[in-house]
Parts: structure tokens; sequence; C-alpha cells
């Protein structure tokens, strides 16, 4: 044992210590192996330095900064579009400057103008003889020899919703008494819907609307309980006349489809069914905000262009095709409903869009403005029925129909005078995120008279 002088004082050596190590017979023998593995790994690493920076030089040198960052760069873009899409700023709308001294004009009124045919529905149907499962629709089961028939622009008795099955108390689209009896007193009606809860309240601009819009339309919201209970749940309670700011809230109950996005179409494209001695009609999509005068639409859209309807073209796309694409890419519908759905318009005749056929329509569908003569439908009613049942059929997507439903129309009743307006989504009227630039689009057939695109 050694030891070790500290403070005057002899301290034994710890075991292992630094004199146990340099007293060690293999300790400098170690070291240089150490020295000389430490040298060879310096040179590696310095080689491997200098090759990657060779590397990266010869890239820059030949692709350029650019490209090194396309990718980061691109991936940025994407989530800054996803996050932010594109607003649009409103376009001019040569609206009158007031409601006073508005009068429908006298030839509008003369019905001559338009085609006429008077319609019935079927209310009531029974179960086929022999069929052991039975399941209610409430459209009725239609076949498809009826579907093809009720394209002719003559007197029908048709299925239209609200179809009665045996053993069965409800049609769906179920709505209270004295609603009904509101709902009977409108002329001319502005309505929207929110079902499922799945887009906020939007109120009209009321300082934008004339008093004389507020006296005497109705300015109906229809809505589910659930929908009911969040708005309610926002602040947005109804007061005892059942309205919340100008919307007249009708509760809609037993909702017919269990696809959600198929009951509002309900209400857009059976109007005539829920608003019997409506004249005039205008549709807002609840995902918009009404920022015209009612009256001033009417004007613009129906009574200046001489047209029993009008509608908004789509503010990005013109062909069905790329709509389909675009609703498959936001998984919107399924690709096998879709499929069927084009297969089905192409053979048919429908065709992808060609700026010379003027048939190829694409609306945006989220106003629809519309004029009912008292006594019959015009061949409004059949395009807007006919697309009820294509989006029975198939998608929900109302969309894809209007363009197909239109050529029916056209091919089987070529003498039938038809009058419509296909306008731009435009801001001034209602608010959106969709471009609103771009013009006014005009649609208006006579015997057979396109409308140029």
């Amino acid at each position: 044992m050694t030891f070790v002088k500290q403070n005057s004082e002899l301290l034994p050596e710890r075991r292992g210590g630094p004199s146990s190590i340099l007293n060690s017979p293999g300790y400098f023998r170690n070291a240089s192996r150490g020295r000389r593995f430490g040298r060879f790994i310096k040179m590696r690493i310095s080689h491997s330095v200098f090759v990657l920076a060779a590397l990266v030089f010869i890239y820059f040198a030949t692709f350029g900064f650019k490209a090194f960052f396309h990718g980061t760069q691109g991936a940025q873009q994407e989530s800054s579009n996803a996050v932010k899409p594109p607003v649009y700023p409103p376009c001019k709308i040569d609206f009158l400057g007031s409601v006073n001294d508005l009068v429908e004009p006298k030839d509008f009124t003369d019905f001559r103008n338009f085609t006429q045919f008077s319609v019935e529905y079927i209310d009531k149907e029974d179960v086929p003889f022999g069929t052991n499962m039975y399941k209610p629709r409430f459209g009725g089961h239609q076949t498809l020899q009826e579907r093809e028939k009720s394209f002719y622009a003559k007197n029908h008795t048709l299925h239209c919703g609200f179809v009665n099955a045996p053993g069965f108390s409800s049609t769906g689209f179920d709505l209270d008494e004295k609603d009904k009896t509101f709902m009977s007193t409108c002329k001319i009606v502005v309505y929207s819907c929110i079902f499922g809860s799945f887009d906020f309240l939007r109120k009209p601009a009321k300082n934008k609307i004339s008093d004389f819009s507020l006296k005497n339309l109705c300015f109906v919201l229809f809505v589910d309980e659930k929908s009911l209970s969040t708005l309610s749940s926002e602040g947005n309670n109804p007061d005892d006349r059942g309205y919340i700011d100008l919307w007249r809230v009708v509760i809609v109950r037993n909702l017919p489809f269990d696809n959600m996005p198929k009951n509002p179409k309900v209400a857009k494209f059976l109007g005539h069914r829920l608003f019997p001695s409506a004249r005039y009609s205008i549709w807002i999509d609840s995902k918009v905000r009404l920022e015209a005068d009612p009256m001033l639409m009417i004007e613009r859209f129906l009574w200046r262009t001489r047209s029993e309807y009008a509608i908004s073209n789509h503010y990005v796309r013109y062909d069905v095709w790329e709509e389909a694409a675009r609703n498959l890419f936001l998984k919107k519908v399924k690709a096998t409903a879709v499929d069927e759905q084009l297969t089905v318009y192409e053979s048919d005749g429908l065709t992808k869009f060609d700026p010379s056929n003027p048939n190829n329509l694409l609306p945006s569908c989220a106003c629809l403005i519309a004029f009912f003569t008292v006594l019959d439908f015009g061949l409004f009613f059949y395009l807007t029925f006919s697309r009820h049942h294509e989006f029975v059929r198939f998608t929900n997507r109302d969309q894809l129909s209007f363009a197909y439903a239109y050529m029916k129309l056209r091919r089987m009743n070529p003498n039938s005078s038809f009058y419509f307006h296909m306008f731009k989504n435009n801001g001034k009227a209602i608010r959106s995120s969709a471009p609103s630039c771009g013009g006014d689009l005009i649609g208006r057939v006579n015997q057979g008279l396109m409308p140029e695109l």
C-alpha cells in the first residue's frame, strides 16, 4: 500500500486512482493506440464534409436555390389556399334606385307568353300487389317510364313529394298547421333553410330592404329541431310571433331523407308546393346572405328580361364533369353514385362543355328566382320537378342535374317557349365567398332560340 501526503498527513491512496493508472504496465501502449484512432476518425470526417460540400455546391450551381425550396413553398401555398380561400369583390348590378312606383309589366302578366298546362299531384299510393317489402318514399315510387313521360309539357298527374303511404301517418317534411296557414298567405316569398345545424344564421341586410318589402313579403326560414336548438344556444331565439329578425321560423319535423344534404332540396325545389298562393319566390342558400331588396331582384332578373325563371351561374366551372370531379375531391359524393349518374346522362345525350353548345349550363344554385302563374305552371315547374327526382334517384348535388334536365326539356318540347335568365353569382344581391365579377350571363329560350355562352 502506498501513502499520499496531504496537509502534513499520510493518507492511504485509493485503488484505481491516478497513480495506479499511470503506474499500470499497458497505460502508454493504450494511449498511443487512442491517439492513432482519433487522427483516423478526424481524417474520415473531414473527407466526408468536403465531399458533401462539393455535392451541395454542384446542386445549387446546376438547379439554383428556387428548386431546392420549391416543395416547401408549394406546400405552404397549398396550406394557405386551404385555410384562406380567395374572396372576390362584388360587381355592380344595375338595380333600380328604389321600389317606389314599381309596377309589374303588363306584357309580363300576359300568360299567353308562357307555356301553360295543368298539373295534379299524386298524394297517395297503394302497396303494389304481391310486394312483401314496401318502404315509403317522400317522392313516391316513380317508375322510369313515368320519369320519362314527365318531361313532356302537357297536362299531367305527377309524383311531386308529400306522397302518403298506406300504414304511415307521415309523408315526411311535416309542418304545423299554423305554419301552413301562414305560408298559404304568402304572395311573394324569400325563403331558405338550415337543417342538421350545418350552417350559421345569416340575417338579411335590413337596411337595404325597402319598407314595402318588409311589410308585404314573407321571409321564411325552415329549420329542424336540432338547428333551432343550436340557434337558441347562440342567442337567436324566436320571439312570441316566431320571428328571428326578418325570418319567420318554420320548424320541420320528420325529415324525409337520412342523407341530410338532400333534405334542403325539398324546400329548394318544391316551393310551389310549400307556398301554394305564391306568385314569386326567391330561394337563397343558407351559406349566403341577402343584401338587396327582393323586389329589385325580381324586377332586374325577371321583369326586365321577361323571364319566368332566373338562376345564378356557377362562378368558376362550366362543365358538369368538372363539377363532379370537384365534388369527388371534396368527398361530397360517392364515386359509384356519381359515375352512375353521369353514365345515364351521357348515354341520354349530355355532352361535356362546349362553348358553342348552350345546352351545357352549370349553375351554382345559390339563388333561384321564380315566377308562378296563378292557375298553371310553366316549364319552370318541370325543370324544378325533374331535378327533384334526379337528386332523389342519384346524388344530392343539384348542379349536376340542371344541364341534363334542361337538355331533356328542350329536346322533348321543341315547340314550347321557356324563358329563363342565368345571371352571374353577384355579391351585390347575395353575399358569399364566391367570385361575382364577370358580367351578366343571359339565357333566353323561345321556340328553339338558345342562349349564348
